[in-house]
């Protein structure tokens, strides 16, 4: 398997499920500032043109959920449980697209990604509206991990992997991640894990 990556936000749950699962695969990086992302050979795989891609075998998949989904699949792990769980899962999947980390997405973007592009400074109205809907959804997250450790059941699925994957950047994003406290610790107990922490391959520095 090839995992086409960049160190930004996507594909960090992408590569931080590969390592945990000490996944076989073979990483591929895309310096995006370059434009390697929207080269031929590239869009022939993901016409998108964005990452992450997987490929394995003849099979070609985009979109960081699916992917971590295959991983699991491909690993035997219960990261991606065989039962009624799937559907608690997809629903965490949506709402963190449409709500969770559509918000603080753009917080990430406002802050980090346009200084590390030089795409120009935060725009103040962006970053207040993505605040205050951050705030309304991560109530919603406080309240459902009132007395739970993860998201599904019992275990670490890969709902908290795709859910909590703005999180490690709450402090240079001005996420305001500590007024929720079950989220808080519900993430530090992500912090526990090596792959979490330290997701992308050495060769290349997090941002």
């Amino acid at each position: 398997m090839k995992l086409y990556y960049s160190d930004v936000l996507s594909p960090r749950k992408a590569c931080a499920v590969a390592k945990y699962l000490q996944a076989p695969v073979e990483y591929v990086f895309l310096d995006l500032a370059r434009g390697q992302h929207r080269t031929p050979d590239y869009l022939a795989i993901n016409p998108n043109g964005k990452v992450p891609t997987l490929t394995d075998g003849e099979r070609t998949l985009w979109e960081a959920d699916a992917i971590i989904c295959h991983l699991a699949l491909r690993t035997g792990s219960d990261l991606w449980p065989l039962d009624a769980r799937q559907v608690e899962i997809v629903r965490w999947f949506s709402w963190d697209l449409q709500h969770f980390t559509r918000h603080a997405g753009v917080l990430y973007f406002e802050h980090i990604i346009k200084a590390r592009f030089g795409l120009g400074d935060p725009d103040p109205l962006a970053v207040a509206d993505a605040q205050q809907q951050f705030r309304r959804y991560a109530a919603v997250l406080d309240v459902h991990l009132q007395g739970r450790r993860w998201l599904v059941g019992d275990r670490l699925s890969v709902a908290d992997f795709a859910v909590a994957v703005t999180l490690p950047y709450a402090e240079r994003a001005r996420i305001p991640l500590e007024e929720f406290p079950r989220v808080r610790d519900w993430h530090g107990r992500l912090g526990e894990l090596e792959a979490w922490r330290e997701p992308f391959p050495d060769l290349v520095e997090t941002a």
